[in-house]
């Protein structure tokens, strides 16, 4: 996943089994805690689901650096062996907490069913070496956000579209904001997206709750002010971690 999971990312530690994509977990566990305490009834199912979905994802990562090595370290076949083992550990660990799940719920299969296009993409990207390309880091966040409505109907909720369109709204702008930070802090072309994208994400937040343009209005203004001002990248994760918690919280309270 990208967005500010480029943010943390230690590239000193590629095989380690936790994914090094730090800010990832943010965009995996915020629309699903949102979902989850906005539904009726809360509680071990969503513990369980939880940690499925934390290790899939984990176990995800290390299958598609396999694909992203086997090709760009050809001639070290070692490189991308390493990622073998966390990826079938990591998978059978998540079959092991999904499947209890899917039996009792089997409306779970269509959820992955669903989610499985846009793993491809990001399958065939990590493929192809081009896990940063700005595509890619949009289509990861859409599966993340839908977890929201994945928790809310275990829970015993209905689908709760809005506070999931916000969390689509929130996270799609990291994508391009922390690349002006990072990887485009330089391109002129990046900035005027990213500010022109939370411009209207503002505005359509506001539509979705007008209490949800405060917290937009901030996500704006850090996209505006922030990039060229020579910030560390830990500096930089900071502050989306902090957004990430405003989200959650003003999700809770308005829906």
């Amino acid at each position: 996943m990208e967005g500010f999971a480029e943010v943390s990312r230690n590239r000193g530690k590629k095989t380690a089994w936790i994914p090094d994509q730090h800010g990832a977990w943010a965009m995996l566990t915020v629309p699903f805690l949102a979902g989850a305490f906005l539904s009726p009834h809360p509680g071990a199912r969503h513990a369980l689901l939880l940690a499925a979905w934390l290790l899939g994802y984990a176990a995800v990562f290390h299958a598609q650096q396999w694909l992203r090595l086997r090709r760009v370290a050809a001639r070290r076949p070692q490189v991308a062996r390493r990622h073998v083992r966390p990826a079938l550990v990591l998978g059978a660990a998540t079959a092991l907490a999904g499947i209890p799940l899917a039996a009792l719920h089997p409306w779970l299969l269509l959820a992955g069913a669903a989610a499985a296009p846009f793993v491809a993409v990001n399958s065939w990207f990590a493929h192809a070496n081009r896990e940063r390309a700005l595509v890619n880091g949009l289509v990861a966040v859409v599966p993340a956000c839908g977890m929201l409505l994945v928790a809310a109907r275990l829970g015993g909720g209905g689908l709760p579209w809005a506070p999931a369109a916000a969390c689509l709204l929130y996270f799609a702008g990291t994508v391009p904001y922390v690349k002006t930070m990072i990887r485009e802090r330089n391109s002129p072309t990046y900035y005027c997206g990213s500010v022109a994208y939370h411009a209207v994400a503002t505005a359509l937040a506001a539509c979705l709750s007008p209490w949800l343009a405060l917290p937009f209005a901030a996500y704006l203004a850090r996209a505006a002010a922030l990039p060229g001002r020579g910030l560390k990248v830990a500096v930089v994760g900071a502050v989306e971690i902090v957004g990430s918690a405003a989200l959650l919280a003003s999700l809770l309270l308005v829906f």
